[in-house]
């Protein structure tokens, strides 16, 4: 189901949805949860092929930009960047290039940037995004066979040569390109030689670096292709390292390889372990969750092992987790 956030309710607290603030000049913002695409490898389950799922958000430019400000009232950096991403795909919220506009108006927002698989671009949208004042795209691009684009992809409708002629049209805007293809071993192996030679033949990274190779992890609800071991951080790095020398580009990225920097972070309003009354105000994004907003708090909450419990009814919850202020709790 779709659910369309209503503006009374707190956009601080759900992974899902909102915004998400890690203690750095960079705010996280998530605009909509859908996604086109079911990549074998996706760490959220997102996707046609989910079998967790059982919601999706979207959220109204005016929301995102009024929590927003109440973020950057917290924040000491002149300079923030506002990432846009989510549990899915930005370019499924059908006012992204307004929402772009929206924020380059915020005189501290000196960075926008945002993250995609690409298989919804097209080139008026890549001008518009352009002219709204997008700084970069982080395009994933995972393999240059389109064989096995597809594969990963988990989709057949995903046509990696419509992405590559994305990317080429990226590149040559003003917009910032950084491919970032996840190496999951056994899969994709030697395709990451060939997804770098790629981004320096077009020329992506003008500002900052053109690449950011991800190392493939288990998620608990993520996706696990059959046979994969996840690489060590030890044996990754080594492997980055190595081709950074065969390459000559840097590959080990740093927080201050884009100017992030740490900051004041938003205070927690609950702790972990603290009993609290919350109100339930609708379905949480995956099977057995609610979500719920505290009595005595701005926040929102989703509530695990869920199922039994009513939406409008008023129980007591057991926060189980609270970092970056997004918060799991249990019913008593």
């Amino acid at each position: 189901m779709l659910i369309e956030v209503p503006t009374d309710w707190p956009l601080i607290g759900c992974i899902a949805f909102g915004l998400i603030d890690r203690g750095t000049n960079l705010i996280q913002i998530r605009p909509s949860s859908s996604c086109p695409l079911s990549c074998i490898f996706c760490s959220t389950d997102a996707g046609p092929s989910s079998r967790n799922r059982q919601a999706e958000y979207m959220v109204d430019v005016d929301h995102l930009l009024k929590w927003l400000k109440y973020i950057l009232e917290f924040k000491r950096s002149k300079t923030i960047e506002a990432h846009i991403d989510t549990v899915g795909d930005p370019l499924t919220y059908p006012r992204l290039v307004d929402l772009i506009h929206r924020l380059s108006e915020i005189p501290r927002i000196k960075v926008i940037s945002m993250q995609t698989h690409g298989s919804l671009l097209s080139y008026k949208l890549i001008s518009d995004m352009e002219a709204a004042g997008l700084s970069r795209m982080n395009l994933s691009i995972d393999a240059l066979d389109p064989k096995l684009a597809k594969e990963l992809a988990g989709t057949q409708h995903y046509e990696l040569n419509h992405v590559l002629k994305m990317a080429e049209a990226i590149a040559n805007s003003k917009i910032d390109l950084l491919i970032a293809p996840v190496w999951i071993p056994g899969y994709n192996d030697e395709e990451i030689p060939k997804i770098i030679q790629y981004a320096l033949k077009i020329k992506a990274g003008k500002q900052w670096p053109p690449l950011g190779i991800q190392k493939y992890n288990i998620h608990k609800y993520g996706r696990k292709p059959k046979g994969v071991k996840p690489m060590t951080w030890f044996k990754f790095y080594k492997e980055l390292r190595k081709l950074e020398e065969k390459f000559h580009v840097k590959l080990i990225l740093k927080p201050e390889d884009f100017g992030i920097i740490k900051d004041i972070k938003l205070p927690l309003s609950f702790r972990k372990g603290e009993k609290i009354r919350v109100h339930v105000i609708g379905y949480g994004w995956l099977k057995g969750e609610k979500l719920a907003i505290s009595l005595h708090g701005n926040r929102i909450i989703t509530l695990i092992n869920a199922f039994d419990v009513e939406i409008g009814s008023k129980i007591s919850a057991r926060i189980l987790a609270c970092k970056d202020n997004i918060y799991i709790a249990e019913p008593l």
